[in-house]
Parts: C-alpha cells; sequence; structure tokens
C-alpha cells in the first residue's frame, strides 16, 4: 500500500458513503483512480467489508473499564474465547508486560459491572487480576 492508499483507507474510514467524486477531489486523482484502488484493496483482501455505525453503537457504557488478567497454566486459548463470548467486552487485548490479558468492558450500571468482573473471575485458570474504572476519555478510536 502507498501514500494515496493510506490515504484513501482514511477517507472512507472518516465517511465509507463518500462518493468516488468527492474521494478523487480530496485525494488529488481521478474518479478512475478511486475505483481501481478500491478494488484493487478489496481483491487483496485490505478491504474486507464495508457497514454501518448505529448511533446506538456509538453510546457510551455508562460504566466502562478494564481488567488486567492473569492467567495460569496454558489456558489462554480457552480464556479468550470465554471472554470473547461476554456481551459485555468490548475489546481483549493480550500482552506481554506483568498482565496475559487487558479486557475492556461496558455496562450500563455498577452492579452488572462488579457481574461480569465476578464472572471472569470465576475461569478457570484465572489467576489474578486487577481492574480500574474509567473516569474519562480524552480521545477514543473512531468507527
Amino acid at each position: 500500500m502507498d501514500d494515496i492508499d493510506q490515504q484513501l483507507i482514511s477517507a472512507l474510514r472518516h465517511d465509507a458513503r463518500a462518493s468516488l467524486s468527492d474521494l478523487a477531489l480530496e485525494l488529488g486523482v481521478s474518479r478512475t483512480t478511486v475505483r481501481g484502488r478500491i478494488e484493487r484493496l478489496r481483491r487483496a483482501g485490505e478491504i474486507v467489508g464495508f457497514t454501518v455505525v448505529l448511533k446506538a453503537d456509538t453510546a457510551r457504557d455508562p460504566v466502562r473499564g478494564l481488567m488486567m488478567i492473569g492467567i495460569e497454566g496454558r489456558g489462554t486459548d480457552r480464556i479468550l474465547r470465554q471472554l470473547g463470548g461476554l456481551s459485555a467486552v468490548r475489546a481483549v487485548h493480550t500482552t506481554n508486560g506483568r498482565w496475559d490479558v487487558i479486557v475492556e468492558i461496558g455496562t450500563a450500571t455498577l452492579e452488572e459491572f462488579d457481574g461480569v468482573l465476578a464472572r471472569i473471575r470465576r475461569f478457570d485458570g484465572i489467576a489474578h487480576s486487577e481492574t480500574s474504572l474509567l473516569l474519562s476519555t480524552r480521545k477514543a478510536a473512531t468507527a
């Protein structure tokens, strides 16, 4: 991928419904170039699809937190599958530091958040954990 491909992907992330004409104008290339690059990126598997983001999808959970997890033994893959099955889990990150996994959790209430923590702590292979509530977010990734 070259610089124009990167700029095209950035523009599509901002507005995937932008017209070919608007994208061409923004990138300083022809409509044919934009169309060809999008098709090439799709065929190469760089762009795997387009989606719709609903207002409800962008609403922030009132209670959010990060749970750092230490795993004993060889149960990491199983635990990752279990975490992925929980509706309150927003993201799961494997790490190389003190913690094996960091889990982003979002719920409507503190009681629900506490219940999710309790459920995760009961997973076989969880050795220890530490959780921090997120108080505010200065910069968040966009969809």
